[in-house]
């Protein structure tokens, strides 16, 4: 909203809004923590203003501004704010719990041509413990899976590589692969990536006290963990965009 200073009994000057900070303040954190006591929309609805202040707006100036160091390791990776940002309101049409909130805020930056799809990104949020700090391939489609393992049959060695530079393994933890018990159909039962192939996400993730989310240079700092993770993120999207590269050519006619 655009406020009118008064400058004499017959004269108003129009000042421009201060833009939010690239951090919460702690009536975000506030806010969240009453949200988790009051998870209904009698309470939500006349509060909205002030989750659009204290929450969506700071999260849109963290994710323009981790947008911008983003611009020279992931440019692939750049959306518009709104795009990146996930709405607080839940999906519970297939859920057991119908609270229509999340206490959490987050953000997701999926790859170029991705969007509608998993594949690898970055991925942070704050609830009112914690920050977590994530990137990787959480929930790839079948086709994206299948494609990963693939790779994952030539390429298992660099891969590891990755995951185990000093920097990765000081900063961040594996996920938890969420594995199949016995190799996964069409491929070896005995294979130095079987490890890796049973696997149906892969990626690595970090924790840090909700408190981090309150200091100025928050984005500053997710930006350099998603630098860090720059490598892992695009090994694990090379066969994904060797796949859409085909799909392009089949379309367009080229092949």
């Amino acid at each position: 909203m655009i406020a009118k200073n008064k400058v004499s009994k017959n004269k108003s000057v129009l000042v421009a809004p201060v833009a939010a900070a690239a951090h919460l303040r702690p009536e975000g954190l506030k806010f969240l923590r009453a949200l988790k006591r009051n998870n209904d929309r009698e309470w939500f609805t006349p509060r909205k203003a002030t989750f659009e202040a204290e929450l969506k707006e700071p999260m849109l100036a963290i994710i323009r501004k981790v947008n911008v160091a983003m611009e020279s390791f992931a440019p692939e990776h750049v959306r518009p704010a709104e795009k990146v940002l996930f709405r607080i309101y839940r999906d519970t049409r297939f859920s057991g719990d119908k609270t229509p909130y999340k206490t959490h805020v987050g953000a997701w930056w999926s790859r170029a041509g991705m969007e509608k799809t998993s594949g690898a990104g970055y991925y942070f949020q704050v609830d009112t413990k914690e920050v977590l700090i994530a990137a990787g391939a959480y929930m790839p489609q079948k086709e994206q899976l299948a494609a990963i393992r693939h790779w994952l049959l030539e390429h298992h060695a660099e891969f590891r590589k990755i995951l185990q530079t000093a920097a990765m393994r000081k900063s961040f933890s594996e996920f938890e692969g969420n594995a199949l018990t016995r190799s996964p159909q069409g491929f070896p039962k005995e294979h130095p990536a079987l490890d890796l192939i049973r696997c149906r996400q892969w990626g690595v993730a970090a924790t840090l006290p909700v408190e981090a989310a309150l200091e100025a240079g928050f984005a500053a700092k997710l930006a350099r963990y998603f630098r860090l993770a720059a490598p892992l993120v695009d090994a694990l999207n090379t066969p994904l965009v060797a796949t859409l590269e085909t799909k392009k050519k089949v379309l367009f006619g080229f092949e």
